[in-house]
């Protein structure tokens, strides 16, 4: 008889909810059903809150609203419907930041609302609880030798932060030096097609802390599950939804031996695969273009070699070995 999973935890990205009739993506190709996501992520907590034994925690791997909220002035309102479905959750929940929180709300907003998922600062012994500045990004460990941590795609960006701002200023230099074009959320003929307004990077103080975290967890032989809404593996993505300076964040990961998966959001098709290094990159489907009739959400189970994904709707049962 196998043993019981060390911990379980719930999964759902891009839930990019919004009181309004179904539209489409940015090309306009590609059917959003912005109402109906807020039942699926209904349905989601209610399966989550049903699981026996019950979950450790739930993920939530960023876009939970939409932003044409914020062309509605209906941001807030919008907010606070996703954070009460999944109040009713008797688990934490952890929120990445994604371009569709920034397109709603300022960094010191969020860092305010119900999206700081970030805990206390971790006792002294361990790794520093996440990096200096408002960067949301940070780790923390369920059960024995296994450690989660959470990055913040989105450190680098012109979203969410004041134009006048240092941060914003150096952002915007980086992006127009890869990226040419009028419309930076196009890719159009660039050699780094990541390079559009809509995705973002990490800071090098962010990947310094990153590689600390793993450096604790190589030496005490924890297992790490790192995530993030933007995914960082182009086999796990479509070449463009991409963080800008990917390789560096996976540079960190190589140099290390404890890592077993990313899980990321963004790329509402979802994606999936294993690297050079046997870290397995799993990109969840996204709610937001789930038809009403379907949902996109999972449980992981993980055990001493392995990961198991029981997928719901759109999201296929997947076993990831280590």
């Amino acid at each position: 008889m196998e043993a019981a999973p060390r911990v379980s935890f719930g999964v759902v990205a891009d839930i990019q909810y919004a009181d309004e009739e179904d539209g489409c993506d940015f090309w306009g190709r590609r059917r959003r059903y912005y109402r109906h996501s807020l039942r699926l992520l209904r349905a989601a907590v209610e399966a989550w809150a049903a699981e026996q034994p019950p979950l450790a925690f739930v993920v939530q791997l960023g876009d939970c609203i939409d932003g044409v909220n914020a062309r509605r002035g209906a941001a807030e309102g919008a907010l606070e419907r996703v954070l009460a479905a999944l109040r009713r959750l008797p688990v934490p929940v952890h929120h990445a930041w994604g371009n569709h929180e920034l397109y709603n709300f300022c960094r010191d907003r969020l860092a305010s609302s119900g999206l700081n998922s970030r805990p206390a600062p971790a006792p002294a012994a361990g790794p520093p609880a996440g990096p200096p500045g408002d960067c949301h990004a940070y780790h923390f460990s369920p059960a024995p030798r296994l450690r989660f941590v959470l990055l913040d795609g989105y450190d680098l960006s012109v979203l969410g932060r004041d134009p006048a701002s240092p941060s914003h200023r150096e952002s915007l230099r980086r992006l127009r030096e890869r990226n040419p074009n009028e419309n930076l959320n196009s890719p159009a003929g660039l050699k780094e097609p990541q390079f559009v307004e809509f995705n973002g990077g990490f800071s090098q103080t962010q990947l310094d802390w990153f590689d600390e975290v793993l450096k604790f967890s190589d030496e005490n032989q924890e297992k790490v599950v790192a995530m993030g809404h933007l995914p960082i593996h182009p086999d796990a993505s479509d070449k463009v939804c991409l963080a800008w300076n990917y390789e560096d964040a996976l540079s960190v990961i190589h140099s290390h031996q404890c890592v077993v998966c990313f899980l990321a959001g963004h790329l509402h098709d979802g994606g999936y695969c294993l690297d050079s290094h046997g870290v397995h990159h799993l990109t969840l489907e996204g709610i937001i273009e789930t038809p009403p009739e379907s949902n996109a959400f999972g449980t992981i189970y993980v055990y001493d070699d392995k990961m198991v994904l029981k997928g719901r709707g759109r999201i296929s049962d997947r076993v990831m070995y280590f």
